[in-house]
């Protein structure tokens, strides 16, 4: 199965290095201008959607992709909620009208949610593993919602009867969701068609994902994998790396230890695991051939990139991809030009191994102009 390559949409903004917030932070805000050129780019390039994040500091994700829906042709979104914000009827509504009005164009990135902070601000006050449970039962009433045949349900976190829509959709979008805790792996084998991993070392990611073919099995399931990644790709391999020393010079060393406080407190197992890969300390960022753990010093989530040059890139991705890795969701500081670093130099390579689908017959092997090929040529 080829690879599918997904970008990021910074809807808390996007600058030059990696850090955050504050001095040497944020230099573009997420104006829907902006996040528009983002979108546009990606459309453009190639890659086939945006994820689109959630929580306080981005803007909401259902309304800023209905926005971009517009602005785009191809583009799918990967949108990003978490299930403490809405009912799962609610959300099957607004999953379907996303459907109709945007052609098809919808993926569900569901996220339970690791912060206490964060979880308390909009009134969730469950522990870990009542999240999950919570979880379990959204994906049940949403699955049952789209289905187009009513459902009634009574668990410990929703009551309904007669959940659907007023017309299902089609294709009913898929479902994404990560989580490296035992009980969001429970909550994956049962319900969800993509299961997510932030970027760790193989050697860390195998035994999950045979775990997690073992736990799908035991439901009759099978399931797809994606990991997500930032990357910093160039030329050549040298340039790549320079990237990381600039970005770890506009780094702090105390916005440093005030990031680690804070990521230290979440409850997420995989934001732990993402720590575990630096310990907080700038020395052996290096965690795997081409995998650098600096982001994870100073941002939650994803906090590794695949760096060096589009060859090196393009043969890590390939190695993750035998691993039994699908989907790719990528990003890059700024995420605007490093689309093109990555679409221009990594996906033609990518092409030439067979792991990602080639050109259509008579397209330019440009990936800024192949999207929009003239329909003879295709």
């Amino acid at each position: 199965m080829p690879v599918v390559l997904h970008w990021f949409l910074p809807t808390a903004g996007d600058s030059r290095t990696v850090v955050p917030f504050g001095d040497g932070g944020h230099r573009r805000p997420p104006t829907i201008d902006y996040l528009a050129e983002v979108a546009q780019a990606a459309d453009r390039l190639g890659y086939t959607g945006v994820l689109t994040p959630t929580g306080t500091w981005c803007e909401d994700s259902w309304i800023v992709t209905a926005a971009l829906a517009r602005e785009t042709k191809h583009l799918e979104f990967l949108v990003a909620f978490r299930p403490n914000s809405i009912t799962p009827t609610l959300a099957a509504q607004k999953a379907a009208t996303f459907q109709r009005v945007t052609g098809g164009r919808l993926r569900l990135n569901i996220v339970t949610g690791g912060e206490p902070v964060e979880q308390r601000r909009f009134g969730d006050w469950l522990d870990h593993d009542g999240r999950y449970d919570r979880t379990d039962e959204f994906m049940t009433v949403l699955r049952g919602a789209l289905s187009g045949v009513p459902l009634d349900f009574e668990g410990r976190h929703y009551h309904v009867e007669a959940a659907t829509v007023g017309r299902p959709p089609d294709p009913v979008p898929p479902l994404y969701f990560g989580g490296a805790s035992e009980a969001a792996e429970r909550v994956a084998a049962r319900h969800v068609d993509v299961y997510l991993t932030w970027g760790e070392p193989p050697e860390m990611v195998v035994p999950r994902l045979a775990r997690m073919r073992e736990r799908a099995a035991e439901f009759g399931r099978e399931l797809r994998f994606g990991i997500r990644l930032h990357v910093i790709t160039r030329d050549r391999s040298a340039d790549a790396w320079q990237e990381t020393e600039r970005f770890l010079e506009a780094i702090d060393p105390e916005v440093v230890a005030q990031a680690q406080r804070s990521l230290a407190n979440s409850q997420s197992v995989g934001q732990q695991r993402m720590r575990e890969l630096h310990h907080g300390s700038r020395d052996d960022l290096v965690v795997s051939p081409n995998l650098w753990a600096g982001i994870g010093l100073v941002r939650g989530g994803a906090g590794t990139a695949l760096v060096g040059s589009h060859e090196e890139v393009a043969q890590r991705i390939e190695e993750y991809h035998a691993l039994g890795f699908d989907e790719f969701i990528l990003s890059g500081h700024p995420h605007l030009e490093e689309s093109y670093w990555f679409a221009e130099g990594v996906m033609p390579l990518l092409r030439q191994r067979g792991v990602l689908d080639a050109l259509p017959d008579g397209a330019d092997d440009d990936p800024v102009l192949s999207r929009y090929a003239p329909t003879s040529a295709r």
